[in-house]
């Protein structure tokens, strides 16, 4: 059979045993099976029995009725139909309507698009018609584990519709979710919150994917919400409990996330974070090196990752006010953090790294900011350096000839740790200038014996020091005496060590790249000239075996020729003078 139905197209639902074709505001609803009930067929004498006050006889009829639409394959597409075009105004029959979706929703895209149509119907409804949406529904589910699956995610669907950023809103929608928003807040958000606590305390151990799902609706929920409803002793605690479960505790590192990323008082924000870490640090959980589970290790170190920066923005907001003795206390729950960050931050695991490399860069930018550094902090900014240093090194898997998705995230993944390197440089260039020296002398003395990582990233650091020291216009080798002296000796190192010969293609890019990066320094020392053309021009550059290394090196030494013509053109004459004594 065809039903034709009228309803805007805004309100499609594609339904599992539907097919549907429509033009502007005609919907052509084709049932595949005869026997199918439709809107159309529905007993509206059996609908009057749902009134309280129906005779006898209707009730039972309800019931019946009730009974059969339960057998009925594509009921609960019948009453979703029904909910979403506001087929029928009487509450009861749109609460029956509810309860017979939710008695077969059985499979996981039936029950999302159950939770659509109730979002929508909310979305709807609610400040208007149905104020008593949320506890209907509570009344409905109870604590029967398939209603309280169909409540989350109604709750999840109308975070989208009302809340989520991502989602373009009209004006007119957006004054419409502010209202709901600040409807539900005075009425119902108590309730709900309630019965989170009480879904999350029944379910841990009998329905662990039930008590995920609840987590993950916390998590959305309290942006937006009254946090103190969430952020006490009794809900904390039992969110900590969670963390201690296997099943439950990445849900919940997301959760604490959020709650801790909520916007508060400065110092109650403080006071929050020291009681959660105390209470996961006497549990074990500081002692990252000793936990295998990575998908675990990842969702913590994005927690202290937002505790961190939370404290950080606490920091900042106190010295800002004036309160000196509380920005003191915040200062030091910071500082007692940091020895976690390098944990995490040294993992070999480079998404376990790159959760907490935001806290990392706003460390460095506390430190910034004061006017000495203590010795304690001097050596957990050297601590820093080491790591950063460690987690730019290539692994054994990249795959330099055919690089995928892995060594795109790698790249990635060094950007970032670029940032640190150009803060560290910022907060102590003393430091770092004498890190990467220590590492690179060290490297270039044996690198025909070392692994291409090792050597690739000694070179790589002298070429980062570039970008990260301050230099007018790339003169590196000219100013502060301590910073270019140490800069030539290892660029002198460089070119004349002979690592331009090294058999790996990461390495000798590295190092033309570097050559180029410092063309200043062949102004100071032009004798390096010859060596560095023949490199260009020999087997380790133009004549190379990879194509990728001849495109590059092509590329470069076209620049560095460029940058030295214009540097001087009495080196232009020695320049054309060696290539025509030695192009044969």
């Amino acid at each position: 059979m065809i039903v034709s139905v009228e309803r805007p197209v805004a309100g499609l639902f594609l339904c599992h045993n539907l097919g549907i074709c429509f033009d502007s505001a005609v919907v052509a609803v084709c049932y595949t099976n005869n026997t199918s009930v439709s809107i159309i067929d529905m007993d509206e004498q059996a609908l009057l029995g749902l009134n309280p006050n129906a005779d006898a006889c209707y009730r039972q009829r309800a019931i019946a009725y009730f009974e059969q639409l339960k057998e009925s394959h594509d009921a609960w597409e019948v009453c979703a139909e029904a909910l979403a075009k506001s087929v029928y105004s009487d509450d009861h029959v749109k609460f029956f309507c509810f309860q017979l979706m939710n008695t077969q929703a059985e499979k996981p895209f039936i029950r999302n698009k159950a939770a659509q149509v109730f979002a929508l119907t909310f979305v709807m409804e609610y400040l208007t018609h149905w104020p008593k949406f949320f506890f209907d529904i509570l009344s409905l589910v109870g604590l029967n584990p398939h209603g309280v699956d169909i409540y989350l995610r109604t709750l999840m669907a109308i975070d989208a519709e009302v809340v989520d950023r991502d989602i373009v809103h009209t004006a007119e929608e957006v004054r419409r979710n502010t209202l709901i928003k600040d409807n539900m807040r005075e009425h119902v958000i108590p309730s709900l919150v309630e019965s989170w606590y009480q879904i999350l305390g029944a379910y841990q151990q009998s329905h662990p994917e039930i008590t995920c799902q609840c987590l993950e609706v916390v998590g959305a929920y309290v942006s937006w919400i009254d946090l103190n409803l969430i952020a006490n002793d009794r809900f904390v605690n039992l969110l900590l409990s969670q963390m201690c479960v296997e099943d439950l505790r990445e849900e919940a590192c997301d959760c604490l996330f959020e709650i801790v990323n909520k916007g508060m008082d400065p110092t109650d924000k403080t006071k929050l974070i020291e009681s959660l870490c105390q209470v996961l640090q006497s549990a074990g959980f500081f002692n990252v090196e000793q936990e295998e589970d990575v998908d675990f290790l990842a969702k913590f170190s994005r927690l202290v990752n937002g505790m961190g920066q939370s404290l950080v923005l606490s920091w900042t907001k106190l010295a800002k006010s004036g309160d000196v003795k509380v920005a003191a206390e915040t200062l030091r729950a910071l500082e007692a953090k940091v020895p976690l960050l390098i944990k995490l931050l040294v993992h070999e695991d480079d998404d376990i790294s790159a959760n907490i490399v935001g806290f990392c860069y706003d460390y460095l930018h506390v430190l910034k900011q004061l006017p000495l550094l203590t010795d304690q902090q001097k050596a957990n900014v050297e601590a820093i350096m080491l790591a950063v240093m460690k987690k730019l090194t290539y692994d054994d898997e990249y795959n330099f000839d055919n690089e995928g998705e892995d060594e795109a995230m790698f790249v990635e993944y060094r950007k970032q740790l670029k940032m640190l390197l150009d803060r560290l440089a910022q907060v102590s260039p003393e430091l770092l200038l004498e890190a990467v020296r220590r590492v690179f002398s060290s490297t270039m003395q044996t690198w025909q014996t070392a692994s291409f990582m090792e050597v690739e990233v000694a070179i790589r650091l002298l070429y980062m020091l570039g970008e990260a020291l301050p230099a007018s216009h790339g003169a590196h080798f000219s100013g502060d005496t301590a910073k270019t002296s140490t800069l030539q000796d290892m660029m002198r190192t460089l070119v004349s060590c002979g690592v331009s010969s090294y058999q790996h293609t990461s390495v000798v890019l590295e190092f033309f790249e570097t050559v180029v990066r410092y063309d200043k320094f062949f102004l100071v020392e032009p004798q390096h000239i010859p060596n560095v053309l023949m490199a260009f021009l020999d087997h380790r550059g133009l004549r190379h075996s990879s194509p990728k290394v001849r495109s590059r090196v092509a590329y470069l030494f076209s620049r560095f020729v460029k940058t030295l013509v214009l540097a001087s053109n009495k080196l232009y004459r020695y320049l054309l003078t060696y290539w025509n004594s030695n192009k044969n």
